[in-house]
């Protein structure tokens, strides 16, 4: 899936459910293929904005390291000087999170995500609604639960593996910003998961005037850079 940001930063975010050979270089092709796709004949470099790459894993890509969330940017290896408006390359490997069922109502959102993404399959809609009672994870559940009532002949199986593609676009399109207010709150939840904060829910932000909405964005998508950096 390919999203674009209200700062003009361009996503690419996949589910890869093992790790192959290459998978480093070809995400790293992917977010050069978008950065370099920018630009039309004429157009000016300074107009190229910040590529990101993002790959959630469920296997393990770094088998010496716990690290679940590595971020790989283009900087000088001796000063730590970075390029900026250049080329990320994000992996999440979603079995790193210590989490389990007893813990996963206070975690992260990022983790509470990768736990849903991974067992959601051994619950029922009924637990998994009691254990992430937010709007926006009750919306994934009743997609689960449409999902589970197919039968498994060939034509449901077909249906099945649909709408699997559709419930993991869903998960990953709260990265996606833009004009829309609902894009805008989407992006505003992600990244108060990601940094920990307390998720506002679509009530407490629905129908502020999108202006605002954007600044309480930027001033989040700046906290992230700067725990990141």
């Amino acid at each position: 899936m390919k999203a674009k940001d209200s700062a003009g930063r361009i996503f690419n975010i996949e589910m890869q459910i093992s790790v192959h050979p290459g998978l480093l270089q070809r995400l790293v092709l992917y977010a050069s293929e978008m950065y370099s796709d920018q630009l039309s004949e004429g157009d000016d470099y300074t107009e190229l904005n910040t590529t990101i790459s993002i790959c959630l894993l469920k296997g393990n890509l770094f088998t010496d390291s716990e690290q679940a969330h590595h971020r790989f940017q283009m900087m000088d290896a001796e000063s730590g000087r970075k390029l900026d408006r250049a080329i990320e390359v994000h992996t999440v490997e979603l079995r790193k999170f210590p989490f389990d069922e007893t813990t996963i109502s206070n975690a992260m959102r990022l983790a509470q995500w990768s736990w849903l993404i991974l067992n959601a399959h051994n619950y029922t809609a009924e637990d998994l609604r009691l254990l992430f009672p937010d709007l926006a994870f009750q919306k994934a559940i009743g997609c689960l639960e449409t999902i589970s009532s197919k039968t498994e002949d060939k034509a449901m199986h077909d249906q099945r593996e649909k709408a699997q593609r559709d419930y993991d676009w869903m998960l990953s399109s709260t990265l996606k910003q833009g004009r829309e207010e609902g894009e805008v709150i989407g992006a505003i939840q992600m990244l108060q998961g990601i940094l920990g904060d307390a998720v506002s829910s679509h009530l407490e932000l629905y129908g502020r005037p999108l202006i605002e909405l954007q600044a309480k964005l930027s001033e989040l998508q700046e906290r992230v850079r700067s725990r990141m950096g």
